[in-house]
């Protein structure tokens, strides 16, 4: 990783010039990191980080909606709106989705399509490092959507990084997804520290698993009834993890693979105990403009913990550092204050 000094751009027609306020890293970062790049997102070399907040410093002829001065958060991928996909409601398949990195600069070119889209106006009072989070609530609330739950469950989470405590913290407080508080959230994972702000923002139990997996025999007795969870969320992205989940529900009972797995990986699947049991197994990717719109509103309203998910602010150069932080579980997210 390096830090590279370029010349500051000029938005063009429709777009913004933003100062970025705060940025936040992310697990996905830290893959980008680790692996070289993203399938998706972006190619080495490039920019990246995008979970941002920050301030409007210039904007392009014809963009009439911000003006200098505004506080904004950015969404980082934007939707064609007119594909087959975007028009069912599912603008995270896109087939023409475009996505924005840099958020770990001083300053950021929003093209048109985002200011159009994907950036909306940061809630009064709403710090950028608390607004930046708007991104991966997003991913979660949307996870939540796609499993659809109906009444009080009996949940296990593995996980316990910033997405598995997001969906802790939405699952236990806020209104549309904790059935008055009354679901029963068992957090599962190896670090004792992620497991008690677990139980900060809301676990019912928090278990320390070890990584390499075959826990789920354990985990299922702290069901109800000890055979197994109504719903399983998958947050970490291990395959080991996943064999868990599918392996954590009772009869019946709903899988969220949440977590995104490195490409060529397989798993095994007990298709036995998948059909007679009838279990449902899902997964969920990214986040529409709709549950974007609804995270800012979370945040905004003081419902969530977000502040949990803090582990420390750095500068823009120590940025590598603050990732290296990361991979060695000291820090759940970090803060970069350019």
């Amino acid at each position: 990783m390096e830090l590279r000094e370029v010349p500051l751009p000029e938005p063009g027609p429709g777009e913004l010039l933003i100062r970025i306020g705060a940025a936040t890293t992310c697990g996905t970062d830290l893959k980008v990191f680790r692996r070289g790049g993203h399938p998706r997102m972006l190619k080495a070399p490039t920019p990246f980080g995008h979970e941002m907040a920050g301030t409007v410093v210039a904007t392009g002829s014809g963009e009439e909606r911000f003006r200098i001065g505004d506080r904004v958060v950015v969404a980082n991928s934007a939707p064609c709106g007119v594909c087959e996909l975007c028009v069912r409601n599912r603008e995270n398949l896109c087939s023409d989705l475009h996505y924005l990195n840099g958020a770990f600069s001083e300053y950021l070119l929003v093209p048109r399509r985002f200011v159009e889209v994907s950036t909306y106006p940061c809630p009064e009072g709403l710090p950028f490092e608390i607004a930046a989070l708007a991104e991966p609530l997003a991913c979660v609330l949307h996870g939540l959507e796609v499993s659809g739950l109906d009444g009080p469950c009996e949940i296990v989470i593995y996980g316990g990084g910033p997405i598995g405590l997001l969906f802790v913290d939405v699952l236990a407080h806020a209104p549309e997804y904790s059935a008055g508080g009354r679901h029963h959230i068992v957090l599962a994972d190896p670090n004792p520290s992620r497991l008690e702000v677990g139980r900060r923002v809301g676990a019912s139990e928090a278990v320390q698993v070890e990584r390499e997996g075959g826990e789920a025999p354990r985990l299922r007795r702290h069901a109800a009834g000890g055979d197994g969870f109504d719903l399983a969320i998958e947050a970490t992205g291990s395959p080991a993890a996943w064999q868990d989940a599918l392996a954590s529900v009772r009869p019946g009972g709903l899988v969220q693979l949440f977590g995104g797995c490195p490409p060529g990986t397989t798993v095994p699947l007990d298709t036995h105990r998948l059909h007679y049991s009838e279990l449902t197994v899902k997964s969920a990717y990214h986040h529409r403009p709709a549950t974007f719109r609804r995270a800012l509103d979370l945040l905004a309203s003081g419902t969530l913990h977000p502040e949990e998910l803090l582990s420390a602010e750095r500068p823009l150069s120590e940025l590598e550092d603050a990732l290296r932080s990361m991979r060695r579980r000291e820090a759940l997210k970090v803060v970069i204050r350019p």
